[in-house]
């Protein structure tokens, strides 16, 4: 006896997985009208358009039509919509492309996959639209609010070599941000710590315990009010960064969530978070060959949304002497 295969969920749009729901016990005409009272927050024209672009769709791959009929505990899959969603106004880089891996230059404010109120907004959806390679995956994460570099799997038939780098913590990778001075710090010095998932959600907590998050911290540069950091992760904990320079007492400069949460409008682009993601280290597994990559953004700059080049900045405000660049031809 043949086993019946397990439905498949369709493909990504664009970078955007399908999400999934099964459909509760209920006594709904169809589909549609189920859907308007299990996500009130979404109108009835809104499912209707998803449907009408072929973006509502039953378990055997049928799209979800206004007339089709409600089955209890049948699934469903649609894809995420943000109705306004706030365009970034900065440019990612690709800086290196082959066959099996793509290394991107992130901009600051842009998430690297859907989350939340970014749903085509992602650095994953710009990258799918500007290759056409649906079958992109990012090998690591780096926070919305972080600039730098982002390593994506190109093919899926090397993926796991690549994932297993990251996952063995054979990637050296080099950070570098602006906090406060730590003058009473011998440096190199090493934050490691427990961390947790703090309270509200989105932030993270340090808590005594085993530790299972490191950091070696070094000064590159002492300014008069702020000292530029290079950040070595051993571990990569949520926030592991910027909780270990504010637990020491030099929150990184434009955090909105550390030490305290106080979250600015999302289309306020004015106060980027000095943090950058500079370097990725690591031996190909496909060739043995050391790979090095380096991010061409900088810190201590304000942003000019979509320039061309930006002129580099000769002193930042807290007495550090950087700059940022936007995209480049």
């Amino acid at each position: 006896m043949t086993r019946a295969s397990a439905p498949q969920r369709p493909p990504g749009l664009e970078g955007l997985a399908a999400s999934t729901l099964q459909l509760p016990q209920g006594d709904w005409a169809t589909i549609i009208d189920c859907l308007c009272d299990h996500f009130a927050h979404v109108s009835r024209d809104q499912w209707l358009s998803r449907s009408e672009r072929g973006l509502l769709i039953d378990a055997s791959g049928r799209i979800v039509t206004p007339t089709t009929g409600f089955v209890a505990g049948q699934r469903i899959h649609y894809y995420r919509e943000v109705a306004g969603e706030t365009p970034i106004p900065f440019d990612e880089r690709i800086l290196h492309v082959d066959d099996h891996l793509l290394v991107a230059d992130k901009p600051h404010f842009l998430p690297v996959t859907p989350v939340g109120q970014y749903v085509h907004e992602t650095l994953l959806g710009r990258l799918v639209r500007r290759t056409g390679n649906a079958a992109l995956v990012p090998l690591h994460r780096i926070d919305r609010g972080t600039a730098g570099l982002v390593a994506f799997s190109v093919n899926p038939s090397s993926r796991a070599a690549y994932q297993s780098l990251f996952r063995e913590r054979r990637v050296g990778k080099r950070y570098v941000a602006l906090a406060g001075p730590l003058t009473s710090l011998a440096f190199p010095h090493v934050r490691a710590t427990r961390i947790v998932r703090g309270e509200p959600f989105m932030v993270s907590a340090e808590v005594p315990g085993v530790p299972n998050a490191e950091t070696r911290i070094e000064v590159e540069e002492r300014g008069s009010r702020a000292w530029r950091y290079a950040l070595y992760p051993v571990t990569g904990k949520k926030h592991q960064l910027r909780l270990h320079l504010c637990a020491l007492g030099a929150p990184i400069v434009n955090d909105e969530l550390y030490p305290e949460v106080a979250l600015r409008p999302a289309d306020d682009f004015s106060r980027p978070l000095q943090l950058l993601a500079q370097q990725l280290e690591f031996p190909d597994p496909l060739t043995a060959v050391v790979r090095r990559f380096v991010s061409r953004f900088e810190i201590g700059g304000g942003l000019t949304p979509h320039c061309c080049a930006c002129p580099r900045m000769p002193q930042c405000s807290l007495g550090v002497r950087s700059g940022v660049d936007a995209r480049k031809p």
